[in-house]
């Protein structure tokens, strides 16, 4: 495969954003692409601009900010290195939207440089590393410059290779963005059954009909401060589950890492943004397990960052451990696994409340092990929710997996065709 070198700024338009997160009185209301949804998307699309936020902005602001399909959307300043130059694809037309600030935003010469292949050449590891070394500021900020962008070294095939790879890409990213799209469809059915059933109590009653609502009894509890079916039952979580801490092996020795013991952090959660975790970024072993006090958690235990920050929760899907920024739960029932965990997500404000601390709040064992949990009586009910629930996590967790395999594969892909070691069959790439 034949390559040409230019710089980005010979063949492209490169504007940088400025547009703040405000609204301001006799601006132009408009929905704004931060540098978030550039740094987690392979590409920007209708859908995901449905949960962009409002602003407003000028009306320069919006000719030279707004945002079209086959652009290209990188971030610009971070606190980190690894987290600038981070690209999106523009994969559709919007109205009205606009990049924030801190991302630049590059309009490609379509005579010579496809959005779909720039957007796949600007995640190689190639240019991330230029940016590395390129980026200005030190300490607490870091920022990619207007020359600094302008002067990016590209490689470029044909056009008709560029699309044939930026279409393969693409298709693969549209696959992942679907599952992503009916799982979160999933997820919003299985939440509407909890509130419905467990915090409306709209169960079903012995008649079919819902409880509360068709004047089934109800009792004030003191300890929820709110009225529940009558002959329901409010325990600490310590009697439904047995709490766990995490812990880390000294990071000094090499030979506590790198084993086929799966060990989560915080950050895994936070990356992964998903129901369900059966592998974090780092693996320890047998030596490195037994040389701190963390735990083994089996399969369908609930996952709870206890500390910076508060609140991430998921449900193992293997066996796993945790560093110290967790409390977990092992159900003494495995079938209350689903139960625990919307529980514990829908009453996160305050278990944040019990946080203290100077550096950083953090939730203690202790107080979990106190946290008031409401048991349901209605058992034919709660066995006919748990059916529901798990047929509704069986197919998430079928989909976060084709979508971790999907991810994988197009990372993989992604070198091999920029280099030339693989090639394009035209129909696998083909809209």
């Amino acid at each position: 495969m034949e390559l040409k070198k230019y710089k980005l700024g010979d063949i492209a338009k490169i504007e940088i954003s400025g547009v703040d997160k405000k609204s301001v009185d006799g601006e132009t209301p408009v929905r704004l692409c931060n540098f978030v949804d550039v740094y987690r998307n392979w590409a920007i699309t209708q859908k995901l601009s449905e949960n962009f936020m409002i602003a407003s902005a000028k009306e320069t602001e919006i000719a030279k900010c707004s945002i079209h399909k086959g652009q290209v959307a990188i971030t610009k300043d971070s606190e980190t290195r690894d987290d600038i130059g981070i690209p999106a694809y523009i994969a559709d037309d919007f109205d009205n939207v606009l990049l924030g600030y801190h991302c630049a935003l590059i309009t490609p010469n379509d005579d010579v440089l496809d959005g779909k292949y720039l957007n796949a050449f600007m995640h190689t590891r190639y240019i991330q590393k230029y940016f590395e070394n390129n980026a200005s500021g030190s300490g607490q900020r870091y920022t990619l410059s207007n020359e600094t962008i302008f002067q990016i070294p590209i490689l470029l095939p044909s056009l008709e290779v560029q699309k044939a790879i930026g279409n393969l890409l693409s298709n693969i990213d549209r696959k992942i963005e679907l599952n992503r799209q009916i799982n979160d469809n999933l997820e919003k059915m299985a939440k509407q059954l909890y509130d419905y059933w467990f915090v409306q109590f709209n169960f079903p009653d012995e008649n079919g009909r819902p409880y509360k609502s068709s004047g089934g009894k109800m009792s004030y509890n003191k300890r929820l401060k709110r009225e529940i079916p009558i002959d329901w039952q409010v325990k600490n979580l310590i009697d439904l589950t047995e709490i766990k801490n995490g812990a880390t092996p000294s990071t000094a020795d090499e030979a506590n890492y790198g084993g086929d013991i799966v060990w989560i952090t915080p950050k895994d959660l936070s990356d992964q943004q998903s129901k369900f975790v059966y592998q974090g970024e780092r693996n320890i072993t047998k030596q490195g397990f037994d040389s701190c006090s963390t735990s083994m958690l089996p399969i369908n235990s609930v996952l709870m960052s206890s500390r910076a920050p508060i609140g991430l929760v998921s449900i193992a899907k293997n066996d796993v451990c945790t560093n110290q920024g967790f409390k977990s739960f092992i159900p003494k029932k495995m079938e209350d696994s689903i139960y625990l965990y919307y529980y514990i997500k829908h009453h996160i404000k305050q278990i944040e409340q019990l946080g203290s601390g100077t550096t950083f709040k953090e939730v203690s064992r202790d107080d979990l092990c106190k946290f008031p949990i409401l048991v349901v009586g209605a058992k034919e009910s709660y066995r006919q929710w748990a059916e529901l629930q798990n047929g509704i996590a069986d197919k998430q967790f079928v989909l976060q997996k084709e979508i971790a395999i999907l991810t994988k594969q197009r990372d993989e892909l992604l070198p091999l065709l920029m280099n030339g070691q693989a090639s394009v069959n035209y129909h696998l790439s083909h809209d």
